[in-house]
């Protein structure tokens, strides 16, 4: 519930936006991350993202104008995420919002956004139904239907047809849950059951021994990317399951880039649906990549949330460019819808104008041991997917 107070403000600034435009001196954008608790480790990647590309690009804005990321901790945590935008919108008088780790925390800020029409450009939270909360909601990561929907059904094409999950008990959790079940049950798959667990879980071996009891031919594992894929990937191992004969998939949170080197050599030869690794062979990866060396010179490892990060800056700063610093919160969105970026480091993307979602290559990527490294290799493209769930669930 919204308070008087609060949608008095709101309302102020709705009606400020309406009449005039952002500052043709200073854009103000509040940045919302995970620089706390359990998804710390992927706000750390979203913000390399971020960080790099203002840095190299802020020479290209129009002369005298200057964006500023003022930015807040969510800690993971929706109400601390609604709190922060709120002081963000009313306090600091932001003229986008954008960043946000965890679904719980965007479904928590997005109805503040169509208060105050703001814009709300999300750079990970994969929770399918948020763009649909606000009009002002628009998603440069993926969502996971997106990736967990392909995986089912590939799963049945290798004559897999018993199937079980297990995944984080919360939004994103649900949705790979619900997606993954759907793609395997239409290709013929049968599952033999699903389990939840805690999203910060410190010990996944009992939900792993539900696996092992139910002998299906193949699980889908999924946790929020991060430590918690190297320590599911130990039970996993010290559970026998892979030894008992089932097969492990999952979207790419299971096993992003930057974990690789955590998880080793058991790692290899599960197969995982995403939409970037830092194999991919494409000329805007290798310069990303070389310029993220540059940077980092070799202690941090990019993944999907850097790459959004990225690209959603990206088209940020292009809308600065094209509008030299002066636009509405309504102007912003229309140019968000008809966003397209041939050259991403993830390959080509573009904004659904009717989802406001991203259509984008999916990858099926197999891990395997390269060089004395794991490393995840593209084996199939599925070109320009769209957000499956809102075909399947149109609004009414």
């Amino acid at each position: 519930m919204v308070s008087g107070k609060l949608l008095f403000a709101l309302a102020s600034v709705a009606t400020l936006g309406s009449v005039t435009t952002a500052s043709a001196q200073t854009i103000k954008i509040g940045w919302v991350n995970s620089y706390s608790g359990f998804l710390a480790q992927a706000g750390d990647q979203m913000e390399k993202g971020l960080n790099l590309y203002v840095k190299l690009h802020t020479k290209d804005l129009p002369p005298g104008v200057k964006v500023e990321f003022v930015r807040r901790d969510d800690t993971g945590a929706p109400e601390v995420g609604k709190r922060v935008a709120q002081e963000l919108i009313t306090r600091e008088r932001v003229q986008m919002l954008m960043g946000v780790v965890a679904s719980p925390v965007a479904a928590a800020i997005a109805p503040l956004t169509a208060e105050a029409k703001i814009p709300f450009v999300i750079t990970n939270a994969g929770g399918v139904a948020i763009p649909r909360i606000s009009p002002y909601v628009t998603r440069f990561s993926f969502t996971l239907w997106q990736t967990a929907l392909p995986i089912g059904t590939w799963s049945v094409k290798q004559g897999w047809k018993r199937g079980f999950s297990a995944v984080a008990d919360f939004i994103p959790g649900h949705d790979a849950e619900g997606a993954f079940i759907k793609g395997f049950t239409d290709a013929g798959g049968q599952m033999l059951g699903s389990v939840r667990f805690p999203p910060a879980s410190a010990d996944y071996a009992p939900f792993m021994q539900r696996i092992k009891d139910a002998k299906p031919d193949v699980a889908f594992v999924w946790v929020p990317a991060g430590p918690a894929a190297t320590a599911i990937m130990k039970a996993i191992k010290d559970l026998g399951l892979r030894e008992a004969g089932i097969n492990i998939v999952s979207a790419h949170d299971l096993l992003p880039d930057e974990e690789l080197p955590n998880i080793g050599a058991f790692g290899a030869d599960i197969v995982t649906a995403g939409n970037y690794s830092t194999t991919g062979v494409r000329p805007a990866n290798t310069a990303f990549l070389k310029a993220w060396d540059e940077e980092y010179k070799g202690k941090a490892i990019p993944n999907f949330t850097s790459v959004a990060a990225w690209d959603a800056a990206h088209a940020i700063f292009e809308l600065i460019k094209t509008t030299k610093g002066k636009f509405t919160g309504d102007e912003a969105m229309k140019f968000f819808a008809a966003w397209k970026d041939p050259d991403s480091p993830r390959g080509p993307i573009s904004i659904d104008p009717a989802t406001r979602d991203m259509i984008q290559d999916i990858y099926i990527r197999r891990s395997e041991m390269k060089n004395g490294k794991l490393v995840n290799t593209d084996i199939e493209t599925i070109k320009a997917v769209k957000d499956p769930w809102k075909e399947l669930n149109p609004p009414k």
